[in-house]
């Protein structure tokens, strides 16, 4: 299907959540539930594991590393 010049895919199961709406789900679960949540220590750990990866390297700043070491373990937590 073409609209306006945008390729769009056509989901096999249109009742399934996709990855965004589900990472969404999580995050907001993780606010509620605070340390009690199940995901909020793995992505914490994530998050600081990047942290120190972004103040080591001399490209990368630890707030990208922390973004991104976060956003990794949140990722392989929803995939699950």
């Amino acid at each position: 299907m073409i609209e306006a010049g945008v390729i769009a895919m056509a989901r096999q199961h249109p009742e399934e959540p996709t990855l965004v709406e589900l990472s969404i789900e999580e995050v907001k679960a993780m606010g509620k539930q605070g340390m009690g949540h199940p995901s909020t220590r793995p992505v914490l750990t994530g998050g600081a594991v990047g942290a120190v990866i972004g103040a080591v390297l001399p490209v990368v700043s630890w707030p990208v590393g922390l973004l991104a070491g976060a956003a990794v373990a949140l990722h392989t937590r929803v995939k699950r």
